[in-house]
């Protein structure tokens, strides 16, 4: 049984979790009204991953006799200045996922909830690859200033990306 500060902060992520898909969504239209099909392709492929890890979270919760409670999810943004803010602000929403799941880990810690512990252990490492693979990107967004024929290389390279339910490989 989940001690209640944890079930609240699971609950709380899950919500988290699934604005987080809606935000990548709204990317990706944002990036097909563009033209950039690849770019889409990405953002697409981060609200698929951003579902799973809310129902891995979901069904942890199932599994240590908890209720889940599901809530309202907020309003994202819908319009973004050009290709270099888009993945900026997807960025700090990393930076602020990591955070949010660090804090979990606190609380779990504080709780002496080891399982909970081991489970986020995933989360974790997943954070550090989600905030290197969207920082190479920014980098390399940078490094061509958001335009021109290297858009259209990084466009086509970002359409090869296919979905892999890494919640699933244990």
């Amino acid at each position: 049984m989940l001690k209640e500060k944890v079930l609240n902060a699971i609950n709380d992520q899950i919500n988290a979790e699934f604005h987080s898909a809606y935000l990548y969504l709204s990317m990706a239209a944002w990036f097909e009204d563009k033209g950039l099909t690849g770019f889409s392709n990405w953002m697409k492929i981060q609200y698929q991953e951003e579902t799973s890890h809310a129902i891995k979270f979901f069904n942890y919760v199932i599994e240590r006799n908890g209720r889940v409670i599901l809530t309202p999810i907020a309003a994202v943004d819908t319009d973004f200045k050009n290709i270099v803010d888009v993945f900026e602000k997807t960025l700090a929403h990393e930076e602020l996922v990591t955070d949010r799941i660090n804090k979990i880990m606190d609380i779990a810690i504080a709780e002496s909830d080891h399982a909970t512990r081991s489970f986020l252990n995933w989360f974790v490492d997943e954070q550090v690859e989600e905030e290197a693979n969207v920082n190479e990107i920014l980098d390399t967004l940078r490094l061509i200033n958001g335009e021109g024929n290297g858009v259209f290389m990084l466009d086509r390279e970002m359409k090869q990306r296919v979905f892999v339910d890494s919640t699933q490989t244990e």
